[in-house]
């Protein structure tokens, strides 16, 4: 039986980044990663060639932690952001010169910013089981016992389930998880574009469903595609030239004129949350706690926001000598986590089902609500507030 303090299951970028941030802030817990792939294994699906939204918050919090580096070469700088209806007057541009901060997000590359978080935890001195993945759960008084695939087993204090959306240790714990589906999928791709991004990201709703584009290195675009189920494979089988055309078509020149287009991906889009985010000893963690729509590029972050909590709980009751797995602890997690992902998940889904609605009068009302934030910089804060994932802080204006 090999103890720890704190065991993770799941090493993608949620569960790594809270072992990392874990064992820099409590440099003496006895902390294991429990992980189904190698970093560097093409099956690896928490690192594909998707891209994610890193928001101003989450960026200042792993920096600090030395966990991001706005610098590296897999990293590009939102500096503005344009949200707009396609075929309606209204739209709105959140800067971040507004909001005096020198970005509103960063955008990452999800493979080499996995990689570099799987060499963090070699070292740390985190102790990693990888590839491994757990077969039975065992709850006790004391701590929990983990039995591996291969029959080893680890003692914790504290399990923190951060193996997605389709958790199996989640299952195993009898934690109910019902994800609504989304009339739609998503269409993954990487686009490149003539004359530059200039750091400007867009939120696009059209007729079909919403569309991002995020700024990457090389003049890309990070492309998210909402589109009708039935519209998928077609547009999975157009060549590349066809693809562009029907892009352009479907978003219009905002960002200019798009040129080249990179290996598609497709995704089903659900939103949900668990039953629960706590068990005996165990709290449950980003896209294994909740998923959402990416719409507006919340998903990570809101795992960022559970790491950071969840850090903070650990800590204090370490250092004032307390048991970090019992109940008191990890209730305060359970109730102060409610609120932050009961917000996202309504915001994420009521953008989505305002936007599907073509009844004229609510198109008109979307573009005066759009038109509105763009002339009042008071109703575009909270917004602004939100893309920038300041949830418990104050945002200097």
């Amino acid at each position: 039986m090999q103890q720890f303090d704190v065991v993770i299951l799941g090493g993608g970028l949620i569960g790594a980044s809270q072992a990392l941030c874990l064992a820099k802030s409590c440099p003496q817990l006895r902390i294991a990663v429990v992980e189904a792939f190698t970093a560097n294994d093409s099956a690896q699906p928490s690192f594909d060639d998707r891209s994610i939204a890193i928001a101003h918050h989450s960026a200042t919090y792993l920096s600090k932690l030395g966990l991001f580096n706005q610098s590296a070469p897999y990293v590009e700088t939102i500096a503005s952001v344009q949200v707009s209806d396609r075929g309606h007057f209204g739209k709105t541009n959140i800067s971040a010169a507004e909001y005096q901060v020198p970005a509103l997000g960063y955008v990452a590359e999800v493979r080499p910013f996995g990689i570099m978080l799987h060499q963090q935890l070699v070292q740390q001195g985190i102790t990693l089981f990888c590839p491994h993945t757990v077969s039975a759960i065992e709850l006790s008084a004391n701590v929990n016992i983990l039995t591996l695939n291969d029959n080893q087993q680890l003692s914790a204090k504290l399990v923190i389930v951060a193996d997605g959306a389709q958790s199996t240790s989640r299952a195993m714990l009898k934690i109910d998880f019902k994800p609504e589906s989304y009339p739609q999928s998503a269409i993954i791709a990487n686009i490149e574009v003539s004359g530059g991004h200039h750091q400007r990201a867009f939120e696009r709703f059209t007729e079909h469903g919403p569309m991002a584009l995020l700024p990457m290195s090389q003049n890309r675009y990070s492309l998210v595609w909402c589109v009708h189920p039935d519209a998928v494979a077609d547009l999975m089988q157009a060549s590349d030239d066809e693809f562009l055309t029907q892009l352009q078509q479907a978003f219009g020149y905002r960002a200019g004129h798009f040129i080249k287009v990179g290996v598609k991906a497709q995704y089903p889009l659900t939103k949900g949350q668990a039953s629960q985010f706590i068990a005996h000893r165990t709290a449950i963690i980003g896209n294994a706690a909740h998923t959402v729509h990416p719409i507006a590029g919340q998903g990570f972050n809101l795992g960022v926001r559970d790491i950071q909590l969840l850090v903070d709980l650990i800590k204090t009751a370490h250092n004032q000598g307390l048991d970090i797995g019992t109940y008191p602890v990890l209730k305060l997690y359970q109730q102060q986590r409610q609120q932050d992902i009961g917000t996202v998940l309504c915001l994420t889904d009521s953008l989505v089902k305002l936007f599907s609605n073509s009844a004229r009068f609510i198109a008109l009302g979307r573009s005066i609500g759009l038109l509105s934030l763009e002339l009042s910089k008071g109703l575009k804060k909270p917004l602004a507030k939100q893309l920038m994932g300041h949830t418990r802080q104050g945002l200097k204006t």
